[in-house]
């Protein structure tokens, strides 16, 4: 006998008030705690099933000028959860398939109803209907935790190649999700020794974890990502990667500036203890110049005094310059349009790029950005990267690119050329005070740009590829003075 303690709500759907009888009567002797209603109207039946008031539904094939197949349908449209048998006068074995493909949990013929059969079939249905909807409620809040994830997380075949992403994946890599199902993870990696890496560590254990890896997006901007993942074997035995990425680019940039601000300050300390033990002696150099100069000097004993008295000041002025490098650079803030500024700092090295036959491309938003920004010294640090990024190139083949982009938390300018790059080892040290690559440089200008950037609050990052070009991508935030 079939027990249920709880009651169950029942309606049967027949345009025959006999009919109904008979059925409802056998529902009563299988001993289950039922309310059993009767309903002989398909729209009224409808208005049921769309408001969830009955855990069960019996329904008759013939109801009237509609079926109860066309029922079923429709009931199946309103993601109706409970179950639903279907009843007949005849046998059919087309209306059975019918019946089971539009959702009904089983086929019952009238004429063959008794109470044994009757109780399997609620028995049957309403276990089924708790499976089912226990199987959903399950795939629901794992796909909300998939969805809503702020991590990237998604599904791959062994070779990594794509075949389902949550959204943050397709935030992460700016790729819509039926591209991605055309990449594989190792298309967005720029380092080839990484992917031979992570292709073995995955041949070997079939599985990874937190491992860092590099990233470039469809924008073609530096990720730098933690990435887990894990196989799983499908029934028939073929296996597939459940991957995941936490983007901690932000957190490798922070570490960056706050290492360039580490190095700025200790160089700031080495400048000021080099200038107080140099100058003592050069003013000594200075007052004995000065009470030589008032003797009767040969023609030739003059000119020994000249070329020391250029030399002492050179090195007074290279003083003051590093000096002023290492020290915090003071700026006066004002709301200044970022889109003025870099048209200014482009009007400043705009000889350089014509004389080498450079190709400029400028893209801005059609929205004036706007910052609070010291104009003056915002435009030095402009023109220090701009005039590196023209000597970068090659006379006639050179293509400078300037971008701004408005992003969520703040605003991007990239500059980026197809000069001979930067090597690996030297790319760690492009801020520091008095490291240059030109055969004439001081090394200065790149850390007085640092200085300035720092002073703005303003975050650098730079990108390079030798032989291949250089990207400065420098963020601003979306502060103005009120």
């Amino acid at each position: 006998m079939l027990i249920i303690h709880e009651p169950v709500r029942i309606l049967i759907i027949d345009d025959d008030e006999d009919d109904f009888f008979l059925t409802s009567t056998l529902i009563k002797e299988t001993g289950g705690n039922f309310v059993v209603q009767w309903s002989k109207n398909y729209k009224e039946a409808l208005d049921h099933i769309c408001h969830k008031r009955f855990d069960l539904y019996f329904i008759d094939y013939f109801l009237g000028a509609r079926t109860g197949l066309d029922l079923l349908k429709e009931a199946l449209q309103t993601h109706c959860e409970a179950p639903m048998i279907l009843l007949t006068g005849k046998g059919n074995h087309k209306v059975d398939l019918e019946a089971m493909l539009a959702g009904a949990s089983d086929y019952l013929i009238k004429s063959d109803l008794n109470v044994e059969k009757l109780e399997r079939s609620i028995r049957y249905a309403l276990e089924k209907a708790k499976t089912l909807k226990a199987l959903r409620d399950n795939e629901q809040k794992y796909r909300s935790i998939f969805e809503k994830s702020k991590d990237a997380i998604f599904l791959a075949d062994t070779s990594l190649q794509f075949f389902a992403v949550n959204n943050a994946t397709t935030q992460l890599l700016q790729f819509s999700a039926e591209q991605l199902s055309a990449l594989t993870l190792y298309d967005c990696m720029p380092n080839k020794q990484s992917v031979a890496l992570l292709g073995k560590l995955l041949a070997e254990h079939g599985e990874v974890e937190d491992l860092e890896i590099e990233l470039r997006n469809s924008q073609q901007q530096e990720l730098h990502c933690i990435f887990s993942a894990t196989s799983v074997e499908r029934p028939d035995g073929t296996k597939y990667l459940q991957g995941i990425l936490h983007d901690i680019t932000s957190l490798r940039k922070a570490e960056k500036n706050l290492l360039m601000s580490e190095k700025l300050a200790a160089t700031g300390r080495l400048a000021r203890t080099l200038a107080h033990e140099i100058r003592n002696p050069l003013t000594n150099i200075h007052l004995s110049l000065d009470h030589l100069r008032q003797e009767l000097l040969s023609e030739d004993h003059l000119n020994y005094h000249q070329i020391i008295l250029r030399n002492a000041k050179r090195i007074g002025a290279i003083i003051s310059e590093l000096l002023d490098t290492a020290r915090p650079t003071e700026i006066i803030l004002h709301n200044n349009v970022l889109q003025d500024i870099l048209d200014e700092s482009v009007g400043a090295a705009m000889d350089r790029i014509q004389l080498k036959q450079i190709q400029l491309n400028i893209n801005y938003p059609e929205t004036m950005v706007e910052v609070a920004a010291d104009k003056e010294k915002l435009k030095i640090a402009f023109l220090n990267i701009l005039i590196n990024a023209v000597e970068a190139m090659e006379e006639g083949k050179g293509v400078l690119d300037i971008d701004l982009n408005i992003l969520r938390n703040h605003y991007e300018v990239r500059i980026s050329d197809n000069g001979i790059g930067i090597p690996p080892e030297n790319l760690h040290r492009l801020f520091e005070p008095w490291f240059t690559s030109k055969r004439n440089g001081l090394g200065l200008g790149l850390a007085a740009t640092l200085n300035i950037l720092q002073a703005h609050q303003a975050g650098v990052d730079v990108q390079s590829t030798p032989g291949c070009g250089t990207m400065f991508v420098l963020t601003f935030r979306k502060q103005k003075i009120e």
